[in-house]
């Protein structure tokens, strides 16, 4: 990523997530804080669906601040889901885990409203739409 202060573009492997970041933050250091930031958040999964957060494409983006604090703008399959209350949490304790994370914020966002047009490869496989 050669410009970290401009989101990644949209590709099947990333699965329309975007990630910004400061750029106070050396590249190296910052290339280790999003793969394991987005590692993380492939720890958590809708129970609803056997496929994780980020692979369905709930994650909108990923903001590293300067003081390494993340900040993400995420949504569910539904604005009625189940979880919708737990969801953020689990989130914030996933990625509040990452080594060199000072702290996380969760906004939830139902604009542009989830499809699964927004799900990797690997989450339509998980599903059995592949």
């Amino acid at each position: 990523m050669d410009d970290v202060s401009t989101p990644t573009e949209a590709t099947p492997e990333n699965a329309g997530n975007s990630v910004v970041s400061a750029s106070g933050i050396p590249a190296d250091e910052l290339a280790r804080l999003t793969d394991d930031i987005v590692s993380a958040l492939k720890t958590v999964y809708d129970p609803e669906i056997p496929a994780d957060i980020y692979e369905l494409g709930l994650v909108y983006k990923i903001d590293v601040e300067d003081d390494r604090s993340v900040k993400i703008d995420m949504t569910l399959t539904a604005p009625g889901c189940p979880v919708a209350g737990e969801m953020p949490g689990w989130v914030e304790n996933a990625v509040g885990a990452v080594e060199g994370v000072s702290g996380v914020e969760v906004n939830m966002t139902f604009d542009p409203p989830w499809t699964p047009d927004r799900m990797s490869e690997e989450a339509q496989v998980a599903v059995g739409w592949y």
